[in-house]
């Protein structure tokens, strides 16, 4: 965007209501009142999604930890921040996710883009952006590259203070709604292209549905994911699951701080459970799981068809497959060789790779 576009953008009346690019039989996400879409504030909040001047020390952005070409994943089993402490998990993928009516992968509380961005920005354990107490500081920087006096006008016209976190938070979950993905070879599949999909991916999409393999309980629907919302849905889905990836004590214990929602509950019959993030664009978003520790989707399949992750030593030694507290659709599948390529054919059928490369998503600084 050139300086006179957004020059332009500041002198704008009041825009129209937002135009969604939604793929075929696409819901439309549910938007906050307080928040309603607009294209300006779209534009803001992309800026700042790629912009380290939302970091304390001015290294590292959103994007840091949300790359495009991973789906807005983080190559990294868990997150690194700004000053170099480690998050105990990783980053979850962005697609899709104006559909989800709970954020991050443990926390049912957190029910809003916009209350979940000021997490990253004013957390302290960990520390992420690294901006606590710094809003003062955030602002005067933002204020000084003329980019954004034109960018927060034409996104909050008439506001007698423009430079707020209410409007950092508001423009930043604007733009990740519309980080929408569902142009992957399987949705052709599912329009009517039948060559979209190899053999292997369609037996794959067999397996997936099957009882056999129960993929479909925990990860069903537009977005394989049972935690969804949507415009006109009857309610709300929020759904967490023991996957039975440890077991450390034999009774079931998860290793510390990453024992799910029984964190935020404090329900023991919690521990363990986490969200079960959509399955869009799995192949790009290695490692799996909450906290990166399953490499590769050869690994999570054969985690999945033994029923549990069996650790055999060191501090995390268990059998989950053991575990009380996992998921009753988790089982042995008895999966032959064949049958296991196949599934993982499906998974990588999901990757959307347009969306992995829309301009309209990209950095708008370079």
């Amino acid at each position: 965007m050139g300086a006179a576009t957004v020059a332009a953008l500041g002198a704008q009346a009041p825009s129209a209501p937002f135009a969604w690019d939604l793929p075929p039989g696409f819901p439309e996400p549910v938007v906050p009142a307080d928040n309603p879409m607009t294209a300006e504030k779209v534009a803001l909040g992309r800026h700042l999604f790629y912009d380290a001047r939302l970091s304390g020390n001015g290294t590292q952005s959103c994007a840091s930890c949300h790359v495009q070409a991973l789906a807005f994943s983080d190559p990294r089993p868990r997150v690194v921040g700004s000053t170099g402490e480690r998050h105990p998990r990783g980053s979850m993928s962005l697609a899709n996710v104006a559909y989800s009516p709970a954020l991050t992968w443990a926390n049912p509380l957190l029910r809003s883009l916009e209350q979940q961005a000021l997490i990253p920005m004013f957390g302290e354990n960990p520390v992420e952006l690294g901006l606590a107490g710094q809003e003062a500081a955030l602002f005067a920087r933002l204020r000084a590259e003329p980019r954004y006096r034109a960018l927060f006008a034409a996104a909050y016209p008439g506001a007698p203070e423009l430079f707020t976190v209410s409007h950092i938070v508001k423009a930043l979950g604007a733009f990740q709604r519309t980080l929408i993905s569902g142009r992957s070879p399987y949705d052709r599949y599912q329009q009517g292209d039948s060559s979209a999909l190899s053999a292997s991916a369609k037996r794959g999409e067999e397996i997936f549905f099957s009882e056999q393999a129960e993929c479909f309980h925990c990860h069903g629907g537009f977005n394989f994911t049972g935690t969804v919302n949507y415009v006109g849905k009857g309610f709300v889905e929020i759904e967490f699951h023991n996957t039975g990836l440890y077991n450390i004590d034999g009774q079931g214990a998860y290793p510390a701080p990453n024992t799910g929602i029984a964190e935020v509950t404090t329900d023991p019959l919690d521990m363990g459970k986490f969200k079960a993030p959509s399955l869009r664009n799995i192949a790009v978003t290695a490692p799996y799981m909450h906290d990166g520790s399953v490499a590769t989707l050869e690994d999570v399949i054969e985690h999945y068809n033994a029923g549990g992750r069996t650790i055999t030593s060191g501090p995390y030694q268990g059998v989950g497959a053991d575990s009380p507290f996992k998921s009753e659709f988790l089982k042995p599948m008895g999966l032959t060789a064949q049958q296991k390529r196949d599934l993982i054919a499906f998974l990588q059928s999901l990757t959307d790779s347009t969306f992995l490369r829309d301009p309209r998503f990209s950095n708008p600084w370079r």
